[in-house]
């Protein structure tokens, strides 16, 4: 008997909290290099953006924040400075797609917080 199997792989991959910033940087990197045609200039460029902004994140994770609201204010503030560096990175073509998959990306994970 012979079992077939297949394995469903999301578009947005789950990072595991315990992973080191340097393994969801990579991550994110090969996610946006494949979806936005990144060039070896860009991929470098953004590896070091993820990089630096994961480590800032971790660190205001590993604090034990007391205030999660100020917590959440802090990291969506970082969250606009990457993209606003993000988008001297990238061709306006590009911008255009990565602007796209991120509204596509809040959609997906607001119907996922409506469930019951």
């Amino acid at each position: 008997m012979v079992f077939l199997g297949s394995t469903i792989v999301s578009a947005q991959p789950r990072y595991d909290r315990s992973s080191s910033p340097e393994d969801r940087a990579k991550q994110q990197t090969a996610q946006l290099k494949e979806l936005l045609d990144l060039n070896a200039d860009q991929e470098k460029q953004i590896y070091e953006l993820n990089l630096q902004t994961g480590k800032q994140m971790a660190s205001m994770r590993g604090q034990g924040n007391a205030n999660p609201q100020g917590m959440r204010e802090k990291m969506m503030k970082m969250r606009e400075e990457q993209n606003e560096k993000m988008k001297a990175i990238l061709t306006e073509a590009q911008w255009n797609k990565y602007q796209k998959y991120l509204e596509e990306r809040r959609e997906r994970w607001s119907q996922g917080r409506q469930r019951p």
